[in-house]
Order: structure tokens, then C-alpha cells, then sequence
């Protein structure tokens, strides 16, 4: 094992609760992402620079101190970002080591670098929370700002050949991710992924605003209001008309 897979730039980490994967969770966030989504509410964690250098061992030390409480809790370990699959073998480095504990392990991703993800690193991957930015590849290019959709499809696919769970994760923007032919776009490829077993809405905000203020960038989402309730209903109902378990 070469030592640049054993380092890695991990910019933070948190124990959470319900929204990084099944149970308490401890959460690793990596630095660096080549995605610049406009509703990203951590420009923090655009670059690698951002992060501090660690290394596999640093990680799963600190791992160690959750270790018993997220057994017990039936949770698991995440890595996070940023975009985790910018640091492929030191993902899969963590991944692997914590599969060998016995921790459930999830990766939580935009799918847009799935090339990156050997058979190894799926290998010791539990769960994918993957990020559908949008079903329409011109939106999801406004969305991100660079990104094409198809890797994020193929991966998709290629999860499911591996019977590897998935979480679709959908963030639901006024005015750029709301038009229903999109989200029907986005429900049709998730119904057509076989281990897909729920997609999550999640409803835009601006907490994130702050770290723009302090990067001096500007934040493009700023006047956008969070979604209402009825677009709220509308966008689950579309999911639910496509046979997909939707929170």
C-alpha cells in the first residue's frame, strides 16, 4: 500500500443523527470538489488546500472513540465531502479498514467522479447516498456549473449490477430545480436503478450564506426563498407516481 492512499485532506467530521445514512452516524467531511452547485452550502470545501492532511490511521483513531456508541445506535461510519471520490484510495482505504470492524459504511456522493470507485472500494461500501443534481442535462449543468449527468447515471447502474444500496438525494430549488419535467426526469432515472430504496427531497436554505460572506464570494441563491409547502407536496407526489418510497 503506497502511502499517498493512506493520506488524505479531511477538512471536518461530525456524529449525526438521520441524515447521513441509517442511525448515528460518525461523518467524515473531505476537502475538495470539482462540482460548483449554486445551492452548495459548503464553499469551504471546494478545495483540497482547504482541508488538513491526515492519514488513514489519524482517521480511524479518531473513529475508534464513536465506535462502540454508533454499534449501538445502528449506525455506521459516512465519508462525506466536499466530494469524496476526489481522494478514491484514501476513501477506499477508510472504507475497507471500517467494513473490517464491522461498521456499516456509507458514501455519500454526487456520483459525478463513480469512474474513480474501483470494485475494491464498492466492495466495502454498505449504502450510497447519491446526489441527483437534476434529470436534465442542460439544468444539471446550470446547477453545477460544469458537471454532465451521464457518469452520475452510469454509476447509478453500476451500483445496482453490485446490489449495492442506494438513496437518491434530490435538492429542490425554487426557480432551478423545481420545473416538473425535470423532477419527472429525475424520478424516471431512479425508478429505472433496482436498488434504489428511497429518494430524499431535500428542501433548499441558505445556512450556508454565512461561509460565502467569509470566502467574500457570492452567494448566486440569495434572494432564492426556501420551497413551499405545496411545491413541496407536488415534487413527493411525483416521486410517489413513479413506485419510489419518498422522505
Amino acid at each position: 500500500m503506497t502511502t499517498a492512499l493512506l493520506t488524505g485532506s479531511l477538512h471536518s467530521f461530525d456524529v449525526s443523527t438521520g441524515v447521513d445514512g441509517p442511525g448515528t452516524r460518525f461523518v467524515a467531511f473531505l476537502a475538495g470538489c470539482p462540482l460548483r452547485c449554486q445551492y452548495c452550502h459548503s464553499p469551504d470545501t471546494w478545495h483540497r488546500r482547504a482541508g488538513q492532511p491526515v492519514t488513514a490511521d489519524d482517521v480511524m483513531s479518531e473513529i475508534a472513540r464513536y465506535e462502540r456508541f454508533v454499534k449501538v445506535a445502528g449506525g455506521g461510519v459516512t465519508i462525506s465531502g466536499g466530494e469524496p471520490l476526489e481522494q478514491p484510495g484514501f476513501v477506499r482505504e477508510i472504507l475497507r479498514r471500517c467494513k473490517a470492524k464491522g461498521l456499516h459504511t456509507a458514501l455519500d456522493t454526487s456520483g459525478f467522479l463513480g469512474d474513480r470507485a474501483d470494485d475494491e472500494l464498492l466492495a466495502a461500501t454498505d449504502l450510497v447516498l447519491l446526489d441527483i443534481k437534476s434529470g436534465d442535462p442542460e439544468a444539471y449543468r446550470r446547477v453545477t456549473g460544469t458537471g454532465r449527468m451521464e457518469p452520475t447515471v452510469r454509476f447509478a447502474h453500476r451500483l445496482a449490477d453490485r446490489g449495492i444500496p442506494i438513496w437518491v438525494r434530490f435538492v429542490l430549488v425554487p426557480g432551478l430545480t423545481d420545473a416538473e419535467a425535470d423532477v419527472a426526469a429525475v424520478a424516471e432515472i431512479a425508478a429505472a436503478v433496482p436498488t434504489v430504496e428511497r429518494v430524499e427531497v431535500l428542501p433548499f436554505h441558505r445556512l450556508g450564506i454565512h461561509k460565502y460572506d467569509a470566502l467574500r464570494l457570492r452567494f448566486p441563491l440569495a434572494g432564492t426563498p426556501a420551497p413551499s409547502p405545496e411545491l413541496l407536496s407536488r415534487v413527493h407526489g411525483q416521486f410517489r407516481a413513479h413506485g419510489l418510497q419518498v422522505f
